[in-house]
């Protein structure tokens, strides 16, 4: 089956997009892209997830505006790459948070934990005339999970080794981790956020060049930074770094007040902006490796990186030095780009949901058993029909 998984992370940088081949024991990727978000729209976003800025109009509107967005990335990523919009049979968006709770507050006595992913699926399904299944995250807490992590499935369908303890370390806005047992089954999988991944390198690179850059190109800035000691100490002293998985987390604890708070105590000390970047991109690498050594039953043998931080030369030595001896390899190394590796798990996700199979991980997200996730939104005409009957063409 042909499917296009679409997803934007929680750095709000664009459109992920991929289309993919759906094979026995597999995927071939046919390809893959990422789409900017307009500088305007992604402050806007920003502006949204925050809930001292949020206006409700403005949700209501994002989540339309960000479904034509991503409607239109796959349409231009067809046409880039010569494949017919009509050959794909299905569409996986993940949408873009806006807002994550899983920590949940008390409603009649009750325990409610939330999510929000906006994009609306409505209006995919309606640009490209193909069926589209999104919204994943809110199954999994209707059955007691936390919404997250959502890719431990398709890590163990494209990763799992019978030999080998691989980890799949995911470096977007935020770091989660993927552990696959050597020869383990499902029920073996845990996963869980690590803590920040680029969301604080990249806050504080926008403050430390006065809002020229947005990321740190390959962790140039920080490599003329110098750790402090004292500070990573303090940031290692996080909370949500003690809780035992499963967890998860976001802009709501490692956003932009979190980042502004650090800088500005850090500068009260006279510490360098550099320095201060620095810092913080060996919170990242210490909070993962932290996160191994306390949550994870077994030594690691492989660790496989992917998303945008796995382009950070500077964070990439810094894991590579906390983790050691466990060998530090990429996605590209087994024909995924390290880009889309998100993207094509929301197709693998979308995949299982078309065929009725459970796709979450409980004993990552907490769920109390397997469910089926997503809402599926038929296309018009006889594909739609044939979806709705569990008939593939």
């Amino acid at each position: 089956m042909r499917v296009a998984g679409l997803m934007s992370g929680t750095s709000a940088d664009g459109v992920d997009a991929a289309i993919v081949d759906i094979v026995q024991g597999g995927v071939n990727v046919l390809a893959f892209d990422t789409f900017s978000y307009p500088r305007t729209l992604r402050q806007r976003i920003l502006a949204a997830c925050d809930p001292q800025t949020a206006r409700l109009d403005e949700i209501c509107h994002l989540n339309f505006v960000i479904g034509e967005v991503f409607s239109q990335a796959l349409i231009r990523l067809t046409e880039s790459s010569n494949i017919p919009l009509s050959s794909i049979d299905l569409i996986g968006s993940h949408g873009q948070t806006i807002y994550h709770d899983p920590t949940g507050s008390r409603f009649r006595g009750r325990l409610v934990r939330s999510t929000l992913q906006i994009g609306e699926p409505s209006v995919i399904a309606e640009r490209t005339g193909i069926t589209t299944v999104a919204d994943f995250r809110p199954r999994d807490i209707a059955a007691g999970g936390e919404g997250a992590p959502l890719v431990p499935y398709a890590d163990f369908f494209l990763f799992s080794d019978r030999h080998r303890n691989r980890v799949l370390q995911n470096i977007g806005g935020i770091a989660n981790v993927t552990f696959l047992p050597a020869g383990g089954d499902m029920s073996k999988v845990i996963a869980f956020d690590t803590g920040p991944g680029n969301m604080v390198i990249d806050q504080i690179t926008h403050v430390v060049t006065a809002g020229k850059s947005s990321f740190d190109r390959a962790g140039k800035l920080a490599a003329r930074g110098k750790v402090n000691s004292q500070l990573l100490g303090e940031l290692m002293d996080h909370r949500f770094l003690r809780r035992r998985p499963p967890k998860s987390t976001g802009r709501e604890e490692f956003g932009v007040a979190f980042s502004t708070d650090f800088y500005r105590r850090a500068r009260t000390k006279r510490i360098a902006p550099l320095d201060i970047l620095a810092t913080v991109t060996a919170f990242t690498a210490k909070s993962i490796a932290s996160a191994y050594r306390r949550f994870l039953p077994a030594t690691v043998d492989e660790v496989i990186l992917c998303g945008g931080g796995a382009w950070n030369c500077t964070l990439a030595s810094m894991l590579r030095s906390e983790l050691h001896p466990a060998k530090l390899i990429t996605t590209d190394d087994f024909g995924i780009s390290i880009d889309a590796k998100e993207a094509v798990s929301f197709a693998i996700l979308a995949y299982q949901t078309i065929q009725g199979r459970a796709n979450n991980v409980p004993s990552a997200t907490g769920a109390r058993k397997s469910v089926v996730l997503g809402k599926i939104i038929p296309a018009s005409g006889m594909k739609a029909l044939k979806w709705c009957s569990g008939k593939s063409r």
